[in-house]
């Protein structure tokens, strides 16, 4: 199994908190993951080509303008698949940690995946799009949805889980509540060690480290989307917890930190964020 470690979908730069790291665009980081039996399965989507080519029209002119994205065909995870040799139909399955807007963007570019995503998720984006979080246009082609319950007997360090159908033993998802109503992590085994992508469940790398340090901006970018805080938080110090416990067999990254992405491809923050 070989994992790509992708950014689909550049937005606003950002300035770090500390002098280590250089500012950069904050990002979509979605996984590419080349599975000996299961075909490509895709870990978020990021933002897709009707995104860049109509970004009014799918993503709203309200979240354009806050978040500046710069809509570079090339970013999408479709021409990203393209260029490692694949197909579009090569990904058959896709997870998503949540369905807001740019995490839920390439889903038309893959029609023929089937799409993994927690049933209360599925229910709220259809109840409330359209909306500032929640698009249509990213679901209108009709994907093959595939919803999980949050009902688990089984557990994932000390996180209920749940196997995604279809999927081999190396695919979780990991409920982390609190930003959505279907808010999960996607975990996924790469040898001994197991990588969490956290999706929203938190915004910047130094909130779950030990300084327990936020991000202004992206503070509240989170506190104003989040549905029940709480919960968020909770779910915030468990992954501290996870790290604490855990951290010589699981690495966890969130969904927008740049500085985070550039642990596993360079770039802007050089791998040394901390």
């Amino acid at each position: 199994m070989k994992i790509h470690h992708l950014n689909c979908g550049s937005v606003r730069t950002i300035e770090p908190t500390y002098a280590a790291l250089r500012p950069a665009p904050a990002v979509n980081h979605c996984l590419l993951i080349e599975t000996p039996a299961d075909g490509l399965v895709l870990v978020e989507t990021g933002l897709g080509l009707g995104d860049v080519r109509d970004p009014a029209g799918t993503l709203g002119t309200e979240w354009v303008e806050m978040a500046g994205p710069a809509l570079d065909e090339e970013e999408t995870a479709l021409r990203q698949v393209a260029r490692l040799g694949y197909a579009p139909s090569d990904v058959r399955h896709i997870l998503l940690t949540h369905l807001d807007v740019d995490h839920s963007g390439g889903l038309p570019d893959f029609p023929d995946a089937q799409v993994h995503v927690l049933a209360s998720e599925l229910d709220a984006a259809r109840s409330e799009a359209p909306s500032f979080r929640y698009r249509p246009a990213h679901w209108s082609h009709e994907p093959q949805w595939i919803t999980y319950g949050t009902e688990s007997d089984e557990q994932w360090f000390g996180f209920t889980a749940l196997r995604p159908k279809g999927l081999g033993p190396e695919f979780r998802l990991v409920p982390l509540g609190g930003h959505t109503a279907g808010h999960t992590g996607i975990a996924v085994q790469d040898g001994d060690r197991w990588l969490l992508h956290c999706g929203d469940a938190y915004y910047y790398h130094r909130e779950v480290g030990p300084l327990k340090e936020t991000h202004p901006l992206l503070d509240f970018v989170q506190t104003t989307s989040q549905v029940h805080r709480e919960l968020r938080l909770g779910t915030r110090a468990r992954l501290r917890e996870l790290l604490r416990d855990h951290g010589g067999r699981v690495e966890i990254f969130s969904a927008h930190d740049p500085w985070e992405l550039a642990r596993y491809t360079g770039g802007a923050g050089e791998g040394a964020a901390g």
